[in-house]
């Protein structure tokens, strides 16, 4: 173990960050199942039929060669890969229990450990020897549950996040403050964690197209143009500023959500209903679990061939009732094109608060 290795406090600010970031996990995990896999392209999405409809959860390495990547279309992806790829249902259960000991390993380090989802997290730590922990933390991993993985190194979260794909795959990358402009300044500002295509395009129409661009520009002008909280905090990006701790708190669900791609899309607004109804069914023995009762509703539908949209409502009071919850979805539905052909629905309910303490 690196010297001076201390549990921070609560809401305390470490001196370093790490991002743990497991490699292709569910691909991974796949493997550990199933050895005679490793090395074949494997593509893990939908019902595991690349002539159905649905998308890619994760692609392993050797599928990713073929440029096919997460939320593609199974049938796109066939058409790109080799016959000997393998296709495999979305098994969450296995996924959840792999990641559940993933962060049991993170937290056996007397670190803060932030989760992120099934394959991430941040680690706080003082330690004056970060890259010794990085690779302790990947060896601690692979021994534990066979699992590679890749860790970034950071005086911030927003570093060591971006840190990481400097080290991918299996190895370590840092990012510091006094690095951040001679590595980041030349870099698109699509290369920051937290801004996407769509914002990208908006600064580019005000001329910023690097990190360096950004950081350069007047806050002003930022918030005139992305408002007054945004144009300000993407500016602080461009510089590598990021003043989060590390939050140990352990993650809540705030909701729950079902959804289904039908193989042949739907016509008939009574069987879009009828869907409706037998997703909230299962949406309301998720949230039974949590042992919370569901304050709002919301149906993402998706036309052919694939426009999306969101609608979502507020219930009179709270409620864990199968029926309540499914006659807000339908509700919902009643306020969509009846016109046009659907693709995708999905219903979600989101959840009471927590009692304090819990």
């Amino acid at each position: 173990m690196p010297r001076h290795v201390r549990p921070p406090g609560p809401g305390e600010r470490t001196r370093w960050v790490l991002h743990v970031d497991l490699d292709e996990f569910i691909a991974a995990v796949e493997v550990l199942r199933q050895p005679e896999l490793a090395g074949k392209p494997i593509i893990v999405g939908g019902r595991g039929d690349p002539t159905e409809r649905g998308v890619i959860a994760t692609a392993s390495y050797e599928a990713r060669k073929y440029g096919v990547g997460s939320g593609m279309p199974l049938r796109t992806a066939a058409r790109k890969l080799p016959e000997d790829a393998v296709y495999l249902s979305v098994d969450k259960p296995a996924y959840e229990e792999a990641s559940a000991t993933v962060m049991e390993v993170l937290r056996s380090f007397p670190v803060a450990v932030e989760v992120l989802g099934w394959d991430e997290a941040f680690v706080g730590t003082d330690t004056d020897d970060p890259q010794a922990l990085a690779e302790e933390i990947r060896a601690a991993l692979l021994q534990r549950t066979g699992l590679h993985s890749s860790v970034g190194i950071g005086d911030n979260k927003l570093q060591a996040k971006i840190a990481t794909s400097f080290g991918k795959p299996r190895g370590v990358g840092r990012l510091t403050s006094e690095e951040w402009s001679d590595v980041m300044g030349d870099r698109p500002t699509t290369a920051l964690w937290g801004i996407g295509a769509k914002t990208a395009r908006r600064l580019d129409a005000l001329g910023i197209t690097t990190v360096r661009q950004l950081a350069e520009t007047d806050t002003q002008v930022l918030a005139e143009t992305l408002g007054p909280t945004m144009g300000p905090w993407f500016r602080r990006l461009g510089r590598g500023v990021d003043s989060s701790p590390v939050d140990p708190t352990p993650w809540v669900a705030r909701a729950h959500g079902r959804e289904t791609t039908f193989q042949t899309d739907l016509e008939d607004w009574d069987e879009v209903a009828a869907e409706a109804r037998r997703l909230a069914e299962q949406v309301t023995l998720d949230i039974a679990a949590e042992g919370r009762p569901a304050a709002r509703v919301g149906v993402k539908i998706r036309y052919t061939p694939f426009e999306t949209r969101q609608r979502s409502l507020t219930l009179p009071e709270p409620s864990g009732e199968a029926s309540v919850i499914a006659a807000a979805a339908v509700e919902l539905i009643g306020r969509l094109d009846h016109t046009r052909k659907v693709r995708l629905l999905g219903v979600r309910a989101e959840m009471v608060s927590p009692p304090d303490g819990q």
